[in-house]
């Protein structure tokens, strides 16, 4: 009898706990509205040079430092091609890759790749994960200059807020 009790009163505040994390969560959005103007649409500008995008590195590199985070950084320009990539010291493997796709990713979708994380992450859209080239993922900025998108950069080696902070390092010298 008294396991019965407190099956039941574990039951009942289990599904009190559920309701109430149910009840805080944000609604998803309606996939069925029909946007007035198209999202994410930012034009595409010149591709970045080279001399910008090592620049750009620099100072995502410079706060990994200050940080103490090994990174691989990497920008690619409006076209999706690699023009500048740096793995600091101890930087692991796997990230050389990742942090490639994430700034290609930003740069084709016209968006961070944070976009995809919270979709995914918030509203359990799964759908997403089997678009070609998604990252879902933080740690992928585009590079807007003048309105127009002129590239991207992509950061991997640490967890997702880790990268996304060395990101927005770097694209602060041209997101301005």
């Amino acid at each position: 009898m008294r396991r019965q009790i407190l099956s039941s009163l574990l039951v009942g505040a289990a599904m009190l706990v559920s309701s109430e994390l149910r009840a805080q969560q944000p609604a998803p959005p309606n996939l069925d509205a029909v946007p007035e103007k198209m999202p994410f649409s930012t034009a595409y500008g010149a591709p970045i040079g080279a001399k910008r995008a090592n620049a750009v590195i620099e100072a995502a590199a410079a706060e990994a430092s200050k940080r103490g985070w090994p990174m691989n950084i990497a920008v690619v320009d409006s076209g999706a091609n690699l023009v500048a990539f740096l793995r600091m010291d101890d930087a692991q493997l796997a990230s050389i890759a990742i942090a490639e796709h994430k700034a290609r990713t930003a740069v084709k979708f016209r968006r961070p790749t944070k976009v995809f994380e919270d979709v995914v992450q918030k509203f359990d859209f799964k759908y997403i994960l089997s678009l070609d080239d998604v990252v879902a993922s933080r740690g992928g900025i585009p590079l807007v200059e003048d309105g127009k998108i002129i590239g991207a950069v992509g950061c991997s080696g640490g967890t997702g807020s880790q990268d996304e902070a060395i990101c927005t390092a770097g694209a602060a010298l041209v997101n301005k």
